[in-house]
């Protein structure tokens, strides 16, 4: 059954890198009954790569563990390498895509429906060689601060990127809608923004106001788009 069926207003997050900071994130969303997508990349995990911004260190994490630490949550392809797609020529655009999707989907167990473009980067030839790969739906990083559901499953905008100001605005308006079709929230970002920012507690403000209302759907990205 779609959720649309019992509820007019979707509340969804969608995460990428799988980085360590992802482990305080979980149990976050866990607690607040919230519910990610989160995009991998499979040939970054072993072994895990790091770099450093501002002081702080990002890790990717290895793969033991992984399906474990995700079990309430959405598995997604963000490339094998993080590669800029629109950069790349097809046979290694395929590569890239199919072999993360096959690599997450034997780790997982589960078959991965979904992808987020890399530095949001598509044009209309990724896109049609996503679609070719068995990508249902991708998702890109153009804030649009508003809540229509995508005309094209594989150009999905998100509502805007959780360090924006906008987002508690953009909630309380969200809340407060009474719509008469459905409605989603789409909310991304990385997790090691949240060290970056020391963002951990305006963001538990964030999950506190949106979460446990009667109203509202909380699904992963496939659960809500497919």
């Amino acid at each position: 059954m779609s959720w649309t069926e019992q509820y007019r207003k979707a509340f969804v997050l969608s995460y990428d890198d799988g980085v360590r900071q992802d482990v305080r994130l979980v149990e976050m969303l866990n607690r607040y009954g919230l519910k990610c997508t989160f995009n991998l990349n499979a040939g970054l995990m072993d072994p895990p790569y790091v770099w450093e911004t501002d002081g702080v260190k990002i890790e990717r994490m290895p793969p033991g563990g992984l399906p474990e630490l995700y079990k309430e949550h959405e598995i997604a392809s963000h490339t094998l390498h993080h590669c800029d797609l629109t950069t790349i020529g097809d046979g290694e655009l395929f590569e890239e895509v199919r072999e993360d999707r096959a690599a997450l989907g034997r780790l997982f167990g589960r078959e991965i429906r979904g992808f987020a473009y890399p530095f949001g980067n598509t044009c209309g030839r990724v896109k049609a060689l996503l679609k070719s790969c068995g990508v249902e739906y991708a998702r890109g990083i153009r804030s649009t601060h508003s809540f229509g559901l995508p005309d094209d499953l594989l150009d999905i905008s998100p509502t805007c990127r959780h360090k924006e100001d906008e987002i508690f605005d953009l909630a309380r308006e969200f809340i407060a809608l009474r719509p008469e079709s459905p409605q989603v929230f789409l909310l991304w970002g990385h997790s090691y923004e949240f060290d970056l920012q020391r963002g951990w507690e305006r963001f538990e403000r964030f999950c506190e106001m949106i979460a446990g209302r009667d109203d509202i759907y909380y699904g992963t990205m496939e659960q809500v788009f497919l």
